[in-house]
């Protein structure tokens, strides 16, 4: 006698309860609940207008999925942990509350297409609602540059102080790579938006199923071309999580800087209090916790895509079980991601900036490679005014003094080529100022790039 499973005409034994429980999937994948009945309720209307079902049949349906859908987002829905996946609990709902009728919706479907499609509405999902917290993030960066863009700071190579920068153009380095995650995120959008659903297990199906209906419904402008890839791929997942990986990556290097720079020892910035933690021992710690936890998840979401990467290396075409473990990376890197963005606006948006103290460092040796190109100008060569200036900062650092507090006597002991407009320029605001390249740090190139920006997001 059959078991009691959607697939258990041709067994006789059902399996044991351990391997229930390993192979149930239904306590991460209820998650895609609003998916999979959305893309049941598509099902159906397809099914009715290629004549697989009557008009009645599918109001049927339709009105129990719109019940199991208003259950599960009330709490009233009673999930059985025995139920293997998200599907097998809808279309099991579905049965008992609506009859035999319910048992036609899977004419010509596969759990393969359906779990296919259910993954790629979540992505498509998720890709929209993080390009909105992206250019929210970039927004805020844009403001602080604008309200910062006359504050000198020194760049750093090495982490050692290099040439002067304003710190708005420090901040739009940052934007140039969250661009970047939202072109990459958009690119990824269009390869994930395309209709798997009426492939099958495999192989297509005899009966006649209209994917251009489905893909109209559903909003797909194109179907995929194989059915065998259609309940393979998943690159657009890994596509995703590497994009979201990106977007961690540059989070963390912005967070990087900004907990060195909140120390003690620099006193850039200092973070708010509602963003921040204290020592459970030491009374006069401020600790950068949101920042250090933004560093902290990047790590989850590489672990995430290895995962994926490691899982899809060996598979045979086409489904396999494997597949199963896709999710749970998936949704733990739209989570990390997504409140990381978050977080990191709010922590932006109530940092203090200590202006007096960063231009203050910009002073020094950071103005050598202006006294550099100083001498190119006057007709030295590169390579030796490189020489020449090195070996001003060797005396400077012997007789314990900053290049602008040298006068001209001591300039010209090293090359005649010095005058008294040497002495107009030296320091930090000049040096920004003095910049003429397009993209540099000079407050012009960086006002037109706000300018530039802010007409892309806020128009």
């Amino acid at each position: 006698m059959a078991i009691d499973k959607p697939w258990g005409g041709r067994f006789t034994q059902r399996p044991q309860r351990e391997v229930e429980i390993f192979t149930s999937s239904l306590s991460f994948d209820r998650r895609l609940y609003r998916q999979d009945i959305l893309g049941s309720k598509a099902y159906a209307k397809m099914l009715c207008r290629v004549g697989l079902i009557d008009k009645n049949e599918m109001k049927i349906i339709l009105s129990g999925l719109d019940s199991i859908l208003e259950d599960i987002e009330v709490g009233k829905f009673n999930f059985d942990p025995g139920d293997e996946d998200i599907h097998m609990a809808v279309e099991k709902a579905l049965i008992a509350r609506i009859g035999e009728v319910g048992k036609k919706l899977h004419t010509g479907r596969s759990r393969n297409d359906q779990v296919a499609l259910d993954l790629r509405l979540f992505v498509r999902e998720e890709i929209d609602e993080i390009i909105v917290t992206l250019k929210d993030l970039r927004r805020t960066l844009i403001q602080l540059a604008k309200r910062e863009l006359n504050t000198v700071m020194p760049g750093y190579t090495h982490l050692q102080r290099a040439q002067p920068v304003l710190f708005s153009h420090y901040l739009m380095a940052y934007d140039c790579m969250f661009a970047r995650d939202l072109e990459r995120l958009e690119n990824c959008r269009e390869r994930t938006n395309v209709l798997p659903l009426g492939s099958g297990a495999i192989a297509g199906s005899n009966l006649p199923l209209d994917r251009r209906y489905l893909a109209k419904i559903l909003k797909f402008p194109e179907i995929t071309k194989n059915s065998m890839d259609a309940v393979a791929d998943r690159d657009f997942v890994v596509e995703f999580v590497f994009s979201c990986a990106l977007i961690m990556m540059h989070l963390s290097r912005l967070c990087e800087d900004l907990i060195v720079w909140s120390t003690d020892e620099f006193k850039f910035v200092e973070f708010s209090d509602d963003y921040s933690t204290g020592s459970s021992m030491m009374p006069q710690k401020k600790n950068p916790d949101v920042a250090e936890l933004i560093r902290g998840k990047t790590g989850r979401v590489y672990g995430n895509l290895v995962s994926l990467l490691v899982t899809l290396k060996g598979l045979p075409m086409t489904y396999n079980r494997d597949l199963q473990e896709d999710k749970e990376p998936l949704f733990d890197t739209v989570d990390t991601v997504k409140s990381s963005i978050k977080n990191a606006k709010g922590m932006l948006n109530g940092m203090k900036i200590n202006r007096e103290r960063m231009k203050e460092a910009a002073y020094g040796f950071t103005i050598a490679t202006d006294i550099a190109e100083y001498l190119v100008m006057k007709g030295v060569p590169f390579r030796d005014a490189h020489r020449i200036v090195g070996e001003i900062v060797a005396y400077c650092l012997e007789k314990r003094k900053s290049l602008s507090e040298l006068d001209l006597k001591e300039f010209k002991e090293f090359h005649n080529c010095f005058d008294e407009d040497a002495l107009k320029n030296l320091s930090p605001d000049d040096s920004v100022r003095r910049k003429v390249t397009e993209g540099s740090t000079s407050p012009e190139e960086v006002r037109i790039y706000i300018e530039e920006q802010e007409r892309k997001l806020f128009s």
